[in-house]
Protein backbone atom coordinates (compact mmCIF):
# COMPACT_ATOMS: atom_id res chain seq x y z
CA UNK A 1 0.00 0.00 0.00
CA UNK A 2 2.27 3.12 -1.06
CA UNK A 3 1.68 6.36 0.23
CA UNK A 4 1.07 9.65 -1.91
CA UNK A 5 3.46 11.38 1.09
CA UNK A 6 7.01 11.15 2.04
CA UNK A 7 7.89 10.86 5.69
CA UNK A 8 8.33 14.75 6.20
CA UNK A 9 5.28 15.47 4.25
CA UNK A 10 3.48 13.16 7.27
CA UNK A 11 4.96 14.89 9.74
CA UNK A 12 4.08 18.50 8.61
CA UNK A 13 0.50 17.03 8.80
CA UNK A 14 0.63 15.72 11.77
CA UNK A 15 1.65 19.00 13.27
CA UNK A 16 -0.61 21.02 11.35
CA UNK A 17 -3.64 18.58 12.54
CA UNK A 18 -2.34 18.62 16.08
CA UNK A 19 -2.28 22.73 15.49
CA UNK A 20 -5.96 22.72 14.32
CA UNK A 21 -7.26 20.81 16.73
CA UNK A 22 -5.47 22.42 19.74
CA UNK A 23 -7.17 25.42 18.28
CA UNK A 24 -10.42 24.40 17.68
CA UNK A 25 -10.52 22.95 20.89
CA UNK A 26 -10.23 25.80 22.78
CA UNK A 27 -12.57 27.75 20.32
CA UNK A 28 -14.97 25.26 21.29
CA UNK A 29 -14.39 24.56 24.89
CA UNK A 30 -14.12 21.29 26.86
CA UNK A 31 -16.95 20.13 27.93
CA UNK A 32 -19.13 20.71 24.68
CA UNK A 33 -20.25 18.00 22.47
CA UNK A 34 -18.26 16.82 20.01
CA UNK A 35 -21.43 16.43 17.00
CA UNK A 36 -19.36 13.48 14.71
CA UNK A 37 -18.86 11.21 18.05
CA UNK A 38 -21.85 10.28 19.28
CA UNK A 39 -21.84 10.59 23.76
CA UNK A 40 -18.10 12.63 23.51
CA UNK A 41 -17.09 15.66 24.64
CA UNK A 42 -14.10 18.05 23.54
CA UNK A 43 -12.31 16.75 26.84
CA UNK A 44 -12.97 12.90 25.71
CA UNK A 45 -11.51 13.60 22.23
CA UNK A 46 -9.22 15.12 23.36
CA UNK A 47 -8.00 12.29 26.18
CA UNK A 48 -8.28 9.85 23.32
CA UNK A 49 -6.42 11.65 20.37
CA UNK A 50 -3.53 12.31 22.94
CA UNK A 51 -3.33 8.37 24.22
CA UNK A 52 -2.87 7.33 20.70
CA UNK A 53 -0.17 9.51 19.95
CA UNK A 54 1.36 7.73 23.01
CA UNK A 55 0.23 4.54 22.32
CA UNK A 56 2.05 4.91 18.66
CA UNK A 57 4.81 6.02 20.27
CA UNK A 58 4.71 3.10 22.30
CA UNK A 59 4.89 1.28 19.71
CA UNK A 60 7.73 2.59 17.86
CA UNK A 61 10.16 1.59 21.19
CA UNK A 62 8.51 -1.67 21.90
CA UNK A 63 6.95 -0.61 24.60
CA UNK A 64 3.42 -1.40 26.56
CA UNK A 65 1.33 1.28 27.49
CA UNK A 66 -1.72 1.43 29.80
CA UNK A 67 -4.24 2.85 27.42
CA UNK A 68 -7.40 3.80 29.71
CA UNK A 69 -5.16 4.91 32.45
CA UNK A 70 -3.54 7.77 29.61
CA UNK A 71 -6.55 8.61 28.21
CA UNK A 72 -8.02 9.49 31.77
CA UNK A 73 -5.25 11.10 32.96
CA UNK A 74 -5.43 13.59 29.47
CA UNK A 75 -9.20 14.07 30.27
CA UNK A 76 -8.28 15.06 34.02
CA UNK A 77 -5.13 17.05 33.01
CA UNK A 78 -5.50 20.45 34.56
CA UNK A 79 -4.31 21.64 30.65
CA UNK A 80 -5.70 18.85 27.97
CA UNK A 81 -5.02 20.82 25.13
CA UNK A 82 -1.24 21.31 26.67
CA UNK A 83 -1.29 17.35 27.53
CA UNK A 84 -2.48 17.00 24.18
CA UNK A 85 0.35 18.75 22.01
CA UNK A 86 2.80 17.48 24.42
CA UNK A 87 2.14 14.22 23.30
CA UNK A 88 1.89 14.83 19.58
CA UNK A 89 5.79 16.41 20.51
CA UNK A 90 6.83 13.36 21.88
CA UNK A 91 5.59 11.19 18.86
CA UNK A 92 7.08 13.30 16.37
CA UNK A 93 10.88 13.21 17.84
CA UNK A 94 10.25 9.42 18.16
CA UNK A 95 9.06 8.98 14.78
CA UNK A 96 12.35 11.42 13.67
CA UNK A 97 14.75 8.97 15.51
CA UNK A 98 12.99 5.74 14.07
CA UNK A 99 15.00 3.75 11.68
CA UNK A 100 13.23 3.61 8.49
CA UNK A 101 13.77 -0.24 8.24
CA UNK A 102 12.69 -0.62 11.65
CA UNK A 103 9.84 -3.79 12.61
CA UNK A 104 7.27 -2.70 14.71
CA UNK A 105 3.65 -3.52 15.12
CA UNK A 106 1.28 -2.19 12.38
CA UNK A 107 -1.95 -3.04 12.21
CA UNK A 108 -3.35 -2.38 8.71
CA UNK A 109 -3.82 -4.53 5.27
CA UNK A 110 -0.49 -4.47 2.96
CA UNK A 111 1.06 -1.48 5.58
CA UNK A 112 4.44 0.54 4.87
CA UNK A 113 7.48 -0.17 7.18
CA UNK A 114 6.68 0.94 10.45
CA UNK A 115 8.29 4.38 11.14
CA UNK A 116 6.31 5.34 7.68
CA UNK A 117 3.06 3.22 8.32
CA UNK A 118 3.18 5.58 11.82
CA UNK A 119 3.52 8.84 10.62
CA UNK A 120 1.11 8.54 8.06
CA UNK A 121 -1.66 6.83 10.30
CA UNK A 122 -1.37 9.91 12.86
CA UNK A 123 -1.49 12.51 10.46
CA UNK A 124 -4.28 11.38 9.09
CA UNK A 125 -5.99 9.93 12.23
CA UNK A 126 -5.18 13.50 13.91
CA UNK A 127 -6.44 15.35 11.05
CA UNK A 128 -9.97 13.61 11.49
CA UNK A 129 -10.15 14.49 15.38
CA UNK A 130 -8.88 17.93 14.49
CA UNK A 131 -12.23 17.86 11.89
CA UNK A 132 -14.46 16.82 15.25
CA UNK A 133 -12.84 19.65 17.42
CA UNK A 134 -13.53 21.92 14.29
CA UNK A 135 -17.33 20.10 14.76
CA UNK A 136 -17.73 21.47 17.76
CA UNK A 137 -16.78 24.70 17.52
CA UNK A 138 -18.88 25.00 14.56
CA UNK A 139 -21.85 22.87 16.11
CA UNK A 140 -22.37 20.89 13.07
CA UNK A 141 -20.22 18.89 10.99
CA UNK A 142 -17.58 20.98 8.76
CA UNK A 143 -17.98 21.48 4.63
CA UNK A 144 -14.44 20.90 2.90
CA UNK A 145 -14.16 24.23 2.18
CA UNK A 146 -13.80 25.09 5.91
CA UNK A 147 -11.12 22.72 6.80
CA UNK A 148 -7.40 23.14 6.16
CA UNK A 149 -7.34 19.95 4.55
CA UNK A 150 -5.01 19.84 1.11
CA UNK A 151 -5.56 17.87 -1.76
CA UNK A 152 -2.94 15.73 -1.76
CA UNK A 153 -3.23 14.64 2.01
CA UNK A 154 -7.40 14.13 1.25
CA UNK A 155 -5.97 11.42 -1.71
CA UNK A 156 -3.25 9.84 0.69
CA UNK A 157 -6.18 9.42 3.50
CA UNK A 158 -8.44 7.99 0.86
CA UNK A 159 -5.87 5.44 -0.10
CA UNK A 160 -4.96 4.78 3.28
CA UNK A 161 -8.71 4.00 4.43
CA UNK A 162 -9.82 1.96 1.46
CA UNK A 163 -6.28 0.09 1.02
CA UNK A 164 -5.79 -0.68 4.38
CA UNK A 165 -8.98 -0.29 6.69
CA UNK A 166 -11.55 -1.33 4.43
CA UNK A 167 -10.01 -4.52 3.69
CA UNK A 168 -8.86 -6.34 6.97
CA UNK A 169 -10.67 -9.67 8.14
CA UNK A 170 -12.38 -7.47 11.12
CA UNK A 171 -14.29 -5.25 8.54
CA UNK A 172 -18.03 -5.01 9.12
CA UNK A 173 -18.85 -3.77 5.49
CA UNK A 174 -20.40 -7.15 4.68
CA UNK A 175 -23.80 -8.31 3.69
CA UNK A 176 -25.77 -10.71 4.81
CA UNK A 177 -27.63 -13.89 3.51
CA UNK A 178 -29.04 -13.26 0.62
CA UNK A 179 -28.06 -10.18 -0.41
CA UNK A 180 -26.44 -9.60 -3.86
CA UNK A 181 -22.83 -9.16 -4.08
CA UNK A 182 -22.18 -5.22 -4.69
CA UNK A 183 -19.41 -3.00 -6.05
CA UNK A 184 -19.08 0.16 -4.42
CA UNK A 185 -16.92 2.64 -7.28
CA UNK A 186 -15.17 5.66 -5.11
CA UNK A 187 -14.02 8.58 -7.64
CA UNK A 188 -12.93 11.95 -7.68
CA UNK A 189 -11.96 14.64 -10.11
CA UNK A 190 -8.98 15.63 -8.38
CA UNK A 191 -7.20 12.31 -9.52
CA UNK A 192 -6.36 10.00 -12.32
CA UNK A 193 -7.12 6.93 -10.25
CA UNK A 194 -10.01 5.78 -8.48
CA UNK A 195 -11.21 2.52 -6.31
CA UNK A 196 -13.42 -0.19 -6.32
CA UNK A 197 -14.50 -2.03 -2.82
CA UNK A 198 -16.44 -5.69 -3.72
CA UNK A 199 -18.99 -6.08 -0.91
CA UNK A 200 -19.95 -9.49 -0.25
CA UNK A 201 -20.46 -12.12 3.08
CA UNK A 202 -16.48 -11.86 3.04
CA UNK A 203 -13.98 -9.56 3.96
CA UNK A 204 -14.41 -6.41 1.30
CA UNK A 205 -11.87 -6.89 -1.50
CA UNK A 206 -10.71 -2.90 -2.54
CA UNK A 207 -8.69 -2.38 -5.52
CA UNK A 208 -6.73 0.47 -6.97
CA UNK A 209 -7.76 1.61 -10.89
CA UNK A 210 -6.01 3.63 -13.19
CA UNK A 211 -8.80 5.82 -14.25
CA UNK A 212 -12.59 6.14 -13.88
CA UNK A 213 -14.13 2.40 -11.69
CA UNK A 214 -17.35 2.02 -12.61
CA UNK A 215 -19.47 -0.08 -9.69
CA UNK A 216 -23.61 -1.28 -9.06
CA UNK A 217 -22.85 1.79 -6.45
CA UNK A 218 -20.73 5.15 -6.57
CA UNK A 219 -19.05 7.92 -4.29
CA UNK A 220 -17.87 10.75 -5.69
CA UNK A 221 -17.14 14.37 -4.84
CA UNK A 222 -13.79 16.61 -4.64
CA UNK A 223 -11.03 14.76 -2.75
CA UNK A 224 -11.10 17.06 0.40
CA UNK A 225 -15.28 16.12 0.53
CA UNK A 226 -14.54 12.84 -0.26
CA UNK A 227 -12.13 11.86 2.36
CA UNK A 228 -14.60 13.68 5.08
CA UNK A 229 -17.29 11.81 3.51
CA UNK A 230 -16.13 8.18 3.45
CA UNK A 231 -15.10 9.01 7.50
CA UNK A 232 -18.57 10.51 8.03
CA UNK A 233 -17.14 14.13 8.65
CA UNK A 234 -19.61 15.84 6.29
CA UNK A 235 -23.22 15.67 4.86
CA UNK A 236 -22.23 17.20 1.68
CA UNK A 237 -21.77 14.45 -0.61
CA UNK A 238 -24.95 12.61 -2.04
CA UNK A 239 -24.12 8.89 -2.75
CA UNK A 240 -27.06 5.61 -2.69
CA UNK A 241 -23.85 4.15 -1.60
CA UNK A 242 -24.67 5.49 2.14
CA UNK A 243 -26.79 3.05 3.41
CA UNK A 244 -24.13 0.36 2.92
CA UNK A 245 -21.67 2.61 3.71
CA UNK A 246 -22.76 2.65 7.06
CA UNK A 247 -22.29 -0.58 8.29
CA UNK A 248 -18.53 -0.10 7.80
CA UNK A 249 -18.92 1.76 11.17
CA UNK A 250 -15.43 3.29 10.51
CA UNK A 251 -15.19 6.57 12.12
Amino acid sequence: MPTHLTFDEHLAGLHEATLMMSRYSATAGLDVDVPPCPEWTVRRLIGHQGMIHRWSRANLRDETLDQAATEKAGRSSSDPIEWLRDGAVALASTLIETPEDAERMVFLHDAPPARLFWARRQHHETTMHGVDALAASLGRLPRAEETWIGVEAALDGIDELLMGFVPRSKSKLRLVPDEDPVTIAVRTPDASQSWTVHVTEDAPVAVRHDGPAEGDLVIEAPAVALHLALWHRTEEVASDAWPLWSRSAIG
